[in-house]
């Protein structure tokens, strides 16, 4: 430029008869403004469930204004959750928050995984995405609930990845106790996180795809901002053995029960272990019946979609169980758990319609008492062998092996993985504990490794770390058809009255003439037999009508007044008599 700009000078002297000094131009430089470096946007992980207990599992990820989570499960109740069905996450975040919600992605097809997302998706109908069989098994849910027709379904395989807004959700294939099970590569642009769901690795699966190493270990080298594992085993040194080691037990146990009959209990949605229950009778010339319904919507889900491989004939009707000997019979049922409406408890206490256990009943449980259920496992297996059947668990054979991975497959995969920041999840206190020390043993930084709970909330980059504000988490309560409508008030009066019971105190009276017109009469239940306590009964009965007439003299109109001096007399008097607090509950009509 400046070169040009000299020579036409020059031309210019020349043309003008005069000689003319060089001139030299220099252009200034504009000062450009300095580019603002934009502080990055953090991304979010709120936990609505599945951390310090076993399910419940979903956490929600936020980036940008856009929204995703990753599984939506419940949990079952615990012994002091009286009358309840179900538990599920309580979803006031998402539902506030619903316009940015672009989709929800599964790890695999449990009930902790899968169940509540009929109760997410009747106030919040969005794309869920999921494996095959997983899908199947979300059809089914949603199906009982009417939802199916209008839900969004997507299925995914391992390897696919999915926009979701501002995120991009890779699948990868992991081994676990159901098929079609994925972890996730959750990229956005302020990191990949990884998900790995449940899972272990299994180097001989019974359906032949061993979990993708290599695809963790190529996030781990592309840089992994946060990595959440599955904390479930992390207490149990070594690795879990293959499900194939189970095959063989089968093999060994059914040939040393001879003619009698085998009941195999298991986790409904465990179709490996089925399959291979159903390989080894088929093999023995065995017919093989289910108990359970959600035994039988899985397996008919499996075998519709070719995950389960039946011969034909092989399965029978448990209506036609009688008309099979004992030693032509493999029975899988559920109930492994010793939940207290399964197939498998219903037998033990001669409660169930089509089975009754006999002494030439041969029983596998072939499952591991989840923490909380001990006693209930036990109870069913003492009562199974009172009706002198006998009973093969876990400790005695290897008749079951986990679907999580013990500490050695924990620090392989955070070893192959190397993320900058580690969440353990999924798990009980103890586990998420010692998940974090086995990371620090490896060489983590111990301030880059957080021990979160229900409703924390983080906000990564790729510098940082740090704690916001919680958001709304907890137990939201099924029962029947009512959703949330059973509270802790609720529970806690059911605890009362399980407890110490009821004492109704019923009074007519007179509001002109303020004067008892009929009662008190004193009504017990679940407190003291009423024909051997009568004079308790006549006594609470003088106390109350004493209490109301005592009103009466002090002028006192008001209702609830009353009512509140009747519970407490009445209270006092029951706990000076039985040292028991009863449930009072005063009812006064006015005439």
């Amino acid at each position: 430029m400046n070169e040009r700009n000299n020579n036409t000078a020059q031309r210019s002297a020349k043309s003008s008869g005069k000689t003319k000094k060089t001139q030299t131009f220099y252009y200034k430089k504009k000062k450009t403004a300095k580019k603002m470096v934009q502080p990055q946007k953090p991304v979010k992980i709120s936990f609505l469930g599945g951390i310090n207990e076993v399910g419940k599992n979903m956490t929600v990820f936020e980036y940008d204004g856009d929204m995703i989570i990753v599984d939506c499960g419940l949990a079952f109740p615990d012994e002091d959750m009286l009358g309840i069905d179900l538990v599920i996450p309580d979803f006031t975040y998402v539902l506030n928050n619903a316009d940015k919600l672009k989709g929800i992605v599964i790890t695999h097809g449990h009930e902790d995984h899968i169940g509540s997302l009929a109760y997410l998706l009747r106030n919040c109908n969005v794309p869920v995405y999921s494996t095959r069989l997983t899908n199947g098994l979300i059809e089914g849910k949603l199906r009982e609930h009417g939802l199916l027709n209008g839900a969004k379904l997507n299925v995914a395989a391992p390897g696919d990845k999915v926009r979701l807004g501002k995120f991009d959700v890779e699948f990868i294939h992991v081994n676990h106790s159901i098929p079609d099970a994925v972890g996730f590569a959750i990229r956005c642009s302020a990191g990949t996180i990884v998900h790995t769901g449940d899972f272990k690795i299994d180097s001989t699966p019974v359906d032949g795809g061993m979990i993708d190493l290599a695809r963790f270990g190529q996030l781990g080298n592309e840089g992994v901002l946060c990595l959440l594992s599955d904390s479930t085993n992390a207490e149990r040194p070594g690795y879990t053995e293959s499900e194939h080691k189970v095959g063989d037990s089968f093999e060994m146990l059914f040939r040393k029960a001879g003619a009698r009959r085998i009941i195999v209990a298991t986790f409904a949605s465990n179709i490996h272990r089925v399959q291979q229950i159903i390989d080894v009778a088929q093999s023995l010339g065995r017919k093989v019946v289910l108990s359970g319904r959600s035994l039988e919507n899985v397996v008919a889900v499996s075998r519709e979609l070719g995950y389960l491989k039946v011969p034909d004939g092989v399965i029978v009707d448990i209506n036609l169980i009688n008309k099979y000997s004992d030693h032509e019979i493999v029975l899988i049922t559920t109930g492994s758990q010793g939940e207290p409406m399964s197939a498998l408890t219903r037998m033990a206490f001669s409660d169930h319609r089509k089975v009754a256990i006999t002494p030439n009943d041969y029983v596998i449980i072939s499952a591991t008492p989840i923490p909380g259920n001990e006693k209930t496992v036990s109870r069913v297996i003492n009562e199974l062998m009172k009706l002198g059947a006998e009973v093969v668990y876990e400790k005695m054979y290897d008749v079951h092996v986990s679907g999580h991975a013990c500490s050695e497959e924990l620090k392989l995969m955070l070893g192959i993985v190397r993320p900058k920041f580690f969440i353990p999840v999924h798990g009980e206190q103890k586990h998420l504990q010692k998940h974090a020390r086995l990371a620090v043993s490896m060489g983590f930084d111990k301030e880059n490794i957080v021990i979160v709970e229900n409703g924390a909330s983080y906000e990564l980059t790729s510098a940082s770390i740090k704690k916001v504000a919680n958001v709304p988490a907890g137990q939201v309560f099924v029962d029947g058809l009512g959703v949330g409508d059973v509270g802790s008030i609720v529970i806690r009066d059911r605890k009362h009255l399980a407890e110490d019971g009821i004492i109704i105190v019923v009074a007519a009276i007179d509001s002109v003439s303020r004067s008892i017109v009929s009662g008190p009469d004193v009504v017990s239940r679940g407190f003291v037999f009423v024909r051997e306590a009568e004079e308790l009964i006549e006594e609470a009965r003088n106390t109350a009508e004493a209490t109301i007439n005592r009103c009466f003299d002090k002028n006192i109109r008001e209702w609830g007044t009353i009512k509140s001096r009747v519970r407490d007399d009445v209270s006092k008097l029951m706990y000076e008599r039985t040292k028991r607090s009863p449930m009072v509950l005063p009812i006064l009509m006015e005439i």
